[in-house]
């Protein structure tokens, strides 16, 4: 590493990322996954068991005066709201003061809120800290995501991150599966089973922070504000683990991979607005498109579920917990099996694709519906079948533009389109779909269906056009640092 006096700052040369990117996987990386990637669980879990005890917490003797109507529309709508608003709050502070110091922070913040939900008394108490708890993993999805790209080597980054952005509906089984034993009047009293499953979410993020105490900082963030000579002990630990591991030497990195930066502590909104939506527009367009998608799919459509299968199949409403769990697998298994496949085949191929071929699974299902030739088993098996492309697209939205956008813009970029994509599907989505499934008229479902479907569809065409192709190369040849020297790094803006 070589380092110059500049007038705006210290112009460094390093090769740090060439050295995170060119190492082969090992236990140090489990340990990321494991700090970093288990969140995605406790998100899952936190909206799947929130919708599954709306029922028992509007019944006398619940200990809370609320009604069911408020827990699924009022305390839902500021989850949503608290995610959003923490996306962006966090956002910013994730690329101002570094991934590890927020990625602790907003978990604390979701711990305290959470086991502050399972103490609830009263309804505004009960919705304050609705939103304090979406406040603080809205901050997640920005730091996690970060991190995750600007530790993991370049051959491996697609595959680990849809996993792990999967891993949400691990959590949605969970919590499925949890509320039936937490409602079983049986086993707890009625004012006790629903507090049990908020305390249990508190205990596993405490879990989880405890591990995440030993997750670095990034050295990339680190080279670019500043910290160089910290980055470097950091890199330098990291391949004495690895290689102690592998029992032999690493290979040395690209002799021309070398990156100068001109080290700067901010960068302005102004600069962030300017870059990602002029310079590289026809990314922002990319992930608007993606994520909006997604998001009416998943919000407006899946999560009304239950609903469904009451109104139309006459399921009881404490045995629609077993069918989601159900589509709740097929959603993680298609990230767990698909991810290899975004590294190898290819971006633009499979996000495409898996968009697609999910619109055009679930039209499918529309057609099916409308027919009436559907049960509620075989009702679940085609959301399944739909679901196993849509969360790997899914997924792949937010490796998208964690990927696409600069170092210096990066926990900002994921912030905004989550939180345009979480405020489309979960408040706008289910104000227009909520009506539709809810009729028990089938020509409505129908409909809400088919909307779904072409916005997938309409997703998959933007990506096969402007997708970008990352797979195996570096975060700085995919996206040019602002700070780096224009004639060491090679990348142009699509």
């Amino acid at each position: 590493m070589t380092t110059a006096e500049a007038e705006t700052g210290r112009t460094v040369t390093s090769n740090i990322p060439a050295r995170l990117d060119r190492l082969p996987w090992s236990r140090w990386h489990w340990t990321i996954v494991i700090g970093l990637g288990t969140v995605w669980i406790l998100d899952g879990l936190e909206v799947t068991v929130v919708g599954n005890i709306a029922g028992r917490l509007s019944e006398p003797g619940s200990g809370l005066p609320i009604s069911s109507g408020q827990v699924t529309g009022m305390a839902a709508a500021l989850y949503v709201a608290g995610a959003c608003v923490g996306a962006l709050f966090w956002g910013r502070l994730t690329d101002k003061w570094g991934r590890k110091k927020l990625f602790m922070i907003t978990l604390a913040v979701y711990l305290a809120a959470t086991a502050l939900t399972a103490v609830s008394f009263s309804t505004w108490w009960f919705f304050l800290f609705r939103f304090l708890t979406g406040f603080g993993i809205g901050g997640e999805y920005a730091a996690i995501n970060s991190a995750i790209d600007e530790l993991i080597p370049a051959q491996y980054r697609g595959r680990v991150d849809l996993m792990i952005n999967g891993s949400f509906w691990l959590g949605a089984v969970g919590g499925s599966l949890l509320s039936i034993v937490a409602l079983d009047t049986s086993v707890f009293a009625k004012d006790v089973g629903w507090r049990l499953t908020f305390a249990l979410g508190a205990v596993l993020a405490l879990v989880i922070l405890l591990v995440r105490r030993h997750v670095p900082e990034s050295p990339r963030w680190l080279l670019i504000h500043g910290r160089d000579e910290e980055a470097e002990r950091i890199v330098s630990s990291i391949e004495e683990r690895v290689e102690a591991d592998r029992g032999e030497p690493l290979p040395a990195p690209s002799p021309d991979a070398e990156l100068t930066i001109h080290q700067r502590r901010s960068v302005t909104f102004v600069e962030i607005g300017r870059t990602v939506f002029s310079k590289y527009r026809r990314r922002a367009v990319l992930g608007f498109a993606l994520f909006i998608g997604q998001a009416f799919l998943y919000n407006a459509i899946t999560f009304g579920f239950g609903a469904i299968l009451t109104t139309f199949y006459d399921v009881p409403t404490g045995n629609t917990g077993y069918y989601f769990a159900v589509i709740a697998v097929g959603n993680f298994m298609g990230p767990l099996l698909l991810g290899k496949l975004f590294d190898t085949v290819g971006r633009r191929v499979m996000i495409s694709s898996t968009y697609l071929l999910s619109g055009l699974l679930l039209f499918g299902t529309a057609w099916l519906f409308d027919r009436g030739t559907l049960d509620a088993t075989t009702l679940t098996a085609c959301w399944c079948a739909v679901l196993f492309f849509a969360s790997a697209g899914a997924s792949s939205a937010y490796l998208t533009v964690s990927e696409i956008f600069p170092m210096e813009t990066r926990a900002m970029s994921i912030a905004f389109f989550y939180a345009l994509g979480t405020a489309a599907g979960g408040i706008s989505g289910p104000l227009l779909f909520a009506d539709l499934t809810g009729t028990g008229h089938v020509g409505d479902t129908v409909l809400a269906f088919q909307i779904g479907a072409a916005l997938m569809c309409v997703a998959g065409l933007v990506a096969a056009v402007l997708a970008v192709k990352a797979e195996q190369r570096s975060l700085e040849d995919v996206a040019r640092p602002l700070t780096a020297v224009a004639s060491e790094t090679r990348s142009a803006a699509v």
